[in-house]
């Protein structure tokens, strides 16, 4: 503990770990949100419920029904609903976050605004489980309405990553903010999976193994998000940009004057589009393992289960080394080693033999080392680009701007898939993302960037 001239002690690390540790417990809690349901359970449950609506409820001769949704005079088949309902609600979201991102930093009360967005999407999460029959509604009016407030939540949450922590705490606190994710996440999704697969032994159909499942992930989201709720500070706005009106006008007069001021930090806009070509990289390996596993490969689910366990475990250790990592030898670094971890898994995934699951736990255990490292890293590392009193919409830019963007991965995979007729080409197609990113950030010119925030 340090002392000021006046010979008292500095009791400002102490509150800065307290509210460190209080920060941790939203990325636990919001975790069981992306494991269990949007990870794992929506997409089969929900085609299952889309399939029941477009056929009719006909019990076991529903796989013989190929009929599609009318939707607004729309043909939709079934299997699709999910890939749509994602698209369009991380589409929305893309133009929606940067306005949460100005309200939030004209607001003091930003653990309040993270709690309020969190209850609300973990309450659009909970009518999930009356999804049911043949009710898809329900289930799409849950997925848009949890998906924008997850996001826009996120981005509150990031944006206090900076008043809780100095400069040569952030990688460290991120990380470790990351692997209380990966943890609370898996623990949950290890309970769920158990439910799910012993149904039977518990009297229980599968369906409703399903939907108690996803409100538990629910209820997790909202009850664990009580302890930052309770535990944060409120720290005062600090605003170099005086904009008449109240709080919400106000706030879309800053994220106008935001947009016009952006050119002025172009090593965080460079750092923005590295991560654009990266992250989507990193985000379409996740979303494509288990069809490369399974179609591919060959492998069973129960294989594809456990490997997803595997992955989630093996990330905690991976967030917390690329902190340590951070620390010695700097983020940028840290992060260029993890692209080029993403560039071996995807070349391994290109020649891992059919059914050869030691390889292929080998490149879970790959992907699980350099997944949460890459992430965490960078939200720390770019937070050094912000400037003071602008934390949240710039962390509202880099989050919808990747969601603008998040199609061009999953695009490649599909269009190399197409025209080759194998997952092999079409994933190692996606090492383009990671070379163009780490070239770009390679580009980022630090001590720059910070002066260019401090102006």
């Amino acid at each position: 503990m340090t002392r000021g001239a006046s010979g008292i002690a500095d009791l400002r690390p102490l509150g800065r770990a307290r509210e460190q540790r209080a920060w941790y417990w939203y990325d636990w809690a919001n975790s069981a949100y992306v494991t269990t349901i949007a990870t794992v359970l929506l997409a089969p449950y929900l085609i299952s419920v889309a399939e029941q609506a477009a056929c009719g409820y006909v019990g076991s001769d529903i796989r013989s029904c190929d009929a599609d949704l009318q939707v607004l005079g729309l043909s939709i088949a079934p299997g699709a609903l999910p890939s749509y309902l994602v698209t369009f609600s991380t589409l929305l979201s893309a133009f929606l976050l940067p306005m949460v991102g100005a309200i939030a930093d004209r607001t003091a009360n930003k653990k309040g605004l993270l709690a309020g967005l969190a209850w609300t999407g973990s309450a659009f999460a909970a009518l999930l489980f009356f999804c049911a029959g043949g009710n898809w509604q329900i289930g799409a009016v849950a997925v848009i309405g949890a998906n924008l407030c997850l996001g826009a939540s996120t981005v509150v949450n990031d944006a206090i990553l900076p008043l809780i922590s100095e400069e040569h705490e952030r990688d460290r606190v991120s990380s470790r903010g990351w692997a209380w994710g990966y943890l609370g996440g898996g623990l949950l999704l290890v309970a769920n999976l158990g439910l799910v697969l012993g149904h039977e032994s518990l009297g229980l159909d599968k369906a409703l193994a399903v939907r108690i499942s996803m409100l538990s992930a629910a209820v997790w989201w909202a009850a664990f998000t009580v302890i930052p709720f309770l535990k944060l500070s409120n720290h005062p706005v600090e605003h170099p940009d005086p904009v008449r009106g109240g709080l919400v006008r106000a706030s879309f007069g800053q994220l106008w004057i935001t947009l016009k001021d952006l050119p002025r930090y172009p090593t965080a806009l460079t750092f923005l589009l590295a991560y654009l070509f990266f992250n989507d990289g990193i985000q379409t390996v996740i979303a494509s393992a288990s069809t490369y596993g399974e179609k591919e490969l060959g492998f069973s689910t129960s294989v594809l289960i456990g490997t997803i366990l595997l992955v989630q475990f093996v990330a905690i250790a991976g967030a917390l080394a690329f902190g340590k990592a951070a620390a010695r030898w700097g983020a940028k670094r840290a992060i260029l080693t993890g692209l080029l971890g993403w560039i071996l898994v995807v070349t391994v995934a290109l020649v891992v033999p059919e059914k050869a699951l030691v390889p292929f736990l080998a490149l879970a255990v790959g992907i699980g080392l350099v997944q949460g490292g890459t992430q965490a890293l960078a939200r720390s590392y770019f937070s050094l680009f912000i400037p003071r009193g602008r934390e949240a919409e710039f962390y509202s830019f880099y989050h919808a701007l990747d969601r603008g963007t998040s199609w061009f991965g999953t695009l490649t995979f599909g269009l190399v898939y197409q025209f080759t007729g194998s997952y092999r080409p079409a994933i190692f197609a996606l090492v383009v993302f990671f070379v163009v990113g780490g070239a770009l950030l390679l580009r980022v010119d630090t001590a720059r960037g910070i002066r260019e925030a401090a102006q």
